[in-house]
């Protein structure tokens, strides 16, 4: 019984929800216009849980404004992390970094790139910066409330069997919306928009003493990234935008894409099983593992399985296309699920307790930052009608990510959302898998023409979230690095092949 359930938990939360001692001495900086005034960071100890081993970071915090258009006002601190080059002589400045969301901490990313690899030149060349940027973790961190007994499980609505289902998705999006705007005591949650990520990232560069920043950012990473390359074009260096959302911001256009990602990746996870099937019985082709899924899918719908239900397991399927090393288990629980004909008892389930749910500051800065970049739909017959669109056209799962979200009830947004400036250095380098469930190959595509000569599109025959350094692919690897130290663009947009297996 306690199987299915915990390895379909265990994939969604890992790949889906997913996210001081120091002391900062810098006064007041410019803003986006006039002169800097001089600044050093302090440099200290991180907070308790950023491990001191086997990577040891140095941390600090930069005050900026909580509101940039009133810099003598409300100061916040952002806390960040860094691991400095070794190497004065080839040292060439600072790498940002940010690991998506929005709503992920960034403390840590320096020593997890290092963990995977990360080229020892890149390491030479750059202080590697990590952070938490504003309203996450160490940074001003803020709150929606939410708890175990909410009615709100992640970024991603549940999936929509029918009209009445939208309905229902509606009012619990009305009332997290409310939830929201009630627990905004210090009115900090308008404040968080990418724009103002940005702001941040550029008095971060400043606090550091840097006439320029390069960056690396992965998922909601590129839409920061593609923010401060717009804003600041002669103060960003060089740009690493890796699986890219499309745009500045997520709007419902974006997130409708994720339906079409699934399409696109789950033939890879459907013919790896396939391979399989006397192991795991899923299906003798990719075709039998489709219609395993939708026939499971739809039976959960019917009969939930302990708490896997059917929204529970299209969703934790769809974390599993994240990456491949997650196949295995995906095809652990399929099997489990599949031998089980009766739901379990419904003491199985755990009683709600009220308490602060676990990724209560992630969800809240994903739907602030979300909901405030942009004007979302009020319309609910817009969702419904998308929804049933993306049913048919995006069967695996498109009647999710059409649904509603809070957005759709959330206050106007605090500005209009960052424009792409075509108009500057070619100095980004937008990489992308040309099969990724959650950013699919078009966000590439739409950055890349967004900013025309600026960018180059580097292509990835490759499945999942993530390339440079957390992918396997040694042409993605090459590239970005020489990019990244000696500064050489491709020429043109440019696709790496899959290796050879071997």
């Amino acid at each position: 019984m306690h199987r299915p359930r915990s390895a379909a938990r265990g994939v969604t939360l890992t790949a889906v929800l997913g996210l001081a001692t120091a002391v900062a001495g810098v006064p007041a900086l410019a803003g986006e216009h006039g002169e800097e005034t001089a600044a050093q960071v302090r440099w200290g100890e991180c907070p308790d849980d950023v491990p001191a081993a086997p990577t040891p970071l140095d941390c600090a915090t930069v005050p900026v404004p909580l509101d940039h258009d009133d810099p003598d006002g409300e100061h916040i601190d952002i806390t960040i992390s860094r691991l400095a080059s070794e190497n004065p002589d080839r040292r060439r400045g600072v790498l940002l970094l940010n690991p998506g969301g929005p709503g992920g901490t960034g403390l840590t990313q320096p020593q997890l790139l290092v963990s995977q690899g990360i080229p020892a030149n890149v390491l030479d060349s750059y202080d590697l910066i990590g952070m938490d940027t504003r309203g996450v973790g160490h940074s001003a961190p803020v709150s929606c409330g939410f708890t175990d007994d909410d009615q709100y499980h992640g970024a991603i609505p549940p999936y929509a069997v029918d009209d009445a289902a939208v309905a229902e998705q509606a009012r619990i999006a009305e009332s997290v919306a409310e939830k929201c705007a009630a627990n905004d005591d210090e009115g900090r949650l308008r404040h968080l928009t990418t724009a103002n990520k940005a702001r941040d990232l550029d008095r971060i560069r400043a606090a550091l003493g840097e006439d320029k920043a390069s960056f690396l950012g992965y998922s909601y990473g590129t839409a920061l990234g593609a923010a401060y390359a717009s804003m600041f074009p002669e103060r960003s260096d060089r740009i690493v935008l890796d699986s890219n959302i499309g745009d500045t911001h997520l709007d419902h256009d974006g997130m409708r894409r994720y339906g079409s990602g699934m399409e696109e990746t789950f033939p890879d996870f459907a013919a790896w099983a396939a391979a399989r099937h006397d192991s795991y019985g899923l299906g003798r082709t990719p075709e039998e593992v489709r219609a395993t899924y939708l026939t499971l899918a739809e039976r959960l719908d019917e009969t939930p399985v302990g708490e896997v239900d059917g929204h529970l397991f299209r969703l934790s399927t769809f974390a599993t296309l994240y990456h491949e090393q997650s196949y295995g288990q995906a095809a652990q629980t399929w099997q489990s699920l599949l031998s089980r004909t009766e739901a379990g008892p419904e003491d199985d389930r755990p009683a709600p307790t009220g308490t602060p749910a676990p990724h209560d500051n992630s969800w809240s800065v994903f739907l602030a930052v979300t909901c405030n970049d942009v004007e979302w739909p009020e319309d609910l017959r817009t969702y419904r009608r998308a929804v049933a669109e993306d049913r048919v056209e995006y069967p695996l799962f498109g009647a999710a990510t059409a649904n509603v979200m809070p957005c759709a009830y959330w206050r106007e947004p605090a500005g209009p959302p960052v424009e792409i400036n075509d108009d500057g250095p070619t100095n980004v380098l937008v990489v992308q898998n040309q099969r990724d469930p959650v950013t699919p190959l078009r966000g590439g595509e739409l950055l890349n023409e967004e900013f025309g000569e600026r960018s180059r599109l580097l292509s990835v025959d490759g499945s999942g979230h993530g390339v440079y350094v957390l992918g396997g692919n040694p042409c993605a690897l090459n590239v970005t690095t020489r990019f990244l130290v000696d500064g050489t663009m491709p020429e043109r947009d440019l696709t790496c092949e899959a290796p050879a297996a071997g």
